[in-house]
């Protein structure tokens, strides 16, 4: 598994960050677009009892994809993902062999890219508008979110 190292921005003014990005020359890989998710686990939860793992099936209208994370090594969270052909049947043979879906959500997410970072931009109900910046490595991810003049001390780092 591959660690996921991202930080967040919390409350951010996303037409005020579409500009920044357009200023430093990243690209907008995804318009918004509605996602949809449903997380699985065993019935007696042994997933999420066990390091906060989670399985999810994410359709991101561009592709649908499975992935598992797990927060096992205290750093970053480890991920294992991979794409597949539907959001519907892949829910269905989890379903089959004896998971259960045990939370469904709908957000908004808008892609962008610059030197091999991804931006997030994300709308989920009842939270204020928030970004996530996730690459390689820490140093990657910190000077992306300067040059969009987000100060570091205010990532809310993923662990």
């Amino acid at each position: 598994m591959q660690p996921e190292v991202e930080a967040k921005f919390l409350d951010t003014d996303h037409k005020a960050v579409r500009a920044a990005l357009d200023k430093i020359g990243a690209v907008c890989q995804q318009p918004m677009r509605l996602m949809r998710r449903t997380i699985f686990d065993y019935p007696d939860h042994r997933l999420q009892k066990a390091n906060w793992g989670r399985l999810r099936v994410r359709d991101e209208v561009n592709k649908t994809t499975i992935t598992y994370k797990n927060d096992a090594s205290g750093q970053y969270s480890q991920e294992v993902e991979t794409v597949v052909e539907s959001y519907e049947k892949m829910s269905e043979i989890l379903l089959a062999i004896g998971l259960i879906a045990y939370s469904y959500q709908e957000s908004k997410r808008e892609t962008w890219a610059y030197n091999g970072v991804e931006i997030v931009l994300d709308e989920w109900p009842w939270l204020n508008p928030y970004i996530e910046i996730e690459g390689k490595t820490e140093p990657e991810i910190r000077d992306c979110a300067e040059k969009l003049g987000f100060k570091w001390r205010q990532a809310v780092l993923v662990v």
